[in-house]
């Protein structure tokens, strides 16, 4: 649902968006707009901003104020094996095709803070492929990517994270993976040895690695139907013929463009395998 804002605040709101894409090169425009506003109204309150048009002068002055405004225009929240199901999915019915490959590459599209990647990091590692993996990990904020690289979590998220990981059907503790110390957890810098974190965005930028999985959840939700539809396209253009796909809860391919390029895999859990069909090409408006 889109929030109840006056036509001028609409106006000035659009007007901030053109002005980040112009003098800082992070594209929102196709972003969900109910919830885009919903995130500016938050950082105009943060911000202690009387107006749109006050945070688009701060933050085209100012790099810091941006740094701080791009915390709300993208989304961090995400846990360790959230949606358990998906991982022993992945565990259960993608493993087993992926130890066929020499070596593998993973691409977790809009890593966030790092949950994903660490989930997946010890997962593979538990079914034995870590040492002949690849992890790339991208996403379009800088401070998501500090932050995944550092692998530092509340302590408080802990239970949460461990019972995930059971019901993910782990086979290891999750302690074995962190040390915990003064309120928080940080994991195992081993995890991290196969990892390649960078600046990537499904907005704008093209395919840059052939991989074997992706993992792209609960980030196509916040796009238009012309940026899924690219994103879909992207991730299409991506992956080896056969490999895997895996969307959010709420995410489908159902209805893009690019749906013909994949087969139902595990549709429960919004898993997709790529089969022979061509990527359309898919057209976005600079």
């Amino acid at each position: 649902m889109t929030p109840e804002l006056e036509p001028h605040e609409v106006l000035e709101a659009d007007l901030l968006i053109e002005a980040i894409w112009r003098h800082y090169h992070y594209d929102f425009r196709g972003y969900s707009p109910g919830s885009l506003y919903r995130r500016l109204m938050r950082a105009r309150d943060r911000l202690e901003c009387e107006s749109f048009s006050q945070i688009q002068h701060l933050v085209l002055r100012s790099p810091a104020a941006f740094g701080e405004l791009m915390g709300f225009l993208t989304i961090q929240v995400s846990e360790m094996f959230r949606d358990p199901e998906y991982f022993r999915s992945l565990r259960e019915k993608v493993i087993p095709h992926l130890r066929t490959y020499p070596s593998v590459k993973v691409w977790i599209a809009g890593c966030a803070n790092g949950e994903e990647f660490y989930s997946l990091a010890i997962l593979f590692r538990e079914e034995g492929l870590e040492d002949r993996t690849i992890f790339y990990c991208t996403d379009i904020s800088p401070g998501a990517l500090r932050n995944a690289q550092a692998g530092v979590y509340d302590q408080s998220r802990l239970a949460r994270f461990t019972e995930n990981h059971r019901l993910s059907g782990g086979r290891t503790s999750l302690s074995d993976y962190y040390t915990a110390a003064y309120g928080s957890v940080v994991f195992d810098k081993s995890l991290r040895a196969r990892a390649v974190f960078a600046e990537h965005s499904l907005v704008t930028d093209q395919v840059f690695a052939e991989a074997h999985l992706i993992s792209s959840r609960n980030v196509l939700i916040y796009f238009d139907r012309v940026l899924q539809d690219r994103a879909i396209g992207l991730f299409g253009n991506s992956l080896v013929r056969g490999g895997y796909l895996g969307l959010g809860s709420k995410e489908t391919l159902r209805f893009s463009v690019a749906s013909d390029c994949f087969d139902d895999f595990d549709p429960g859990e919004k898993i997709y395998r790529r089969n022979l069909v061509p990527v359309p090409e898919i057209s976005h408006a600079a």
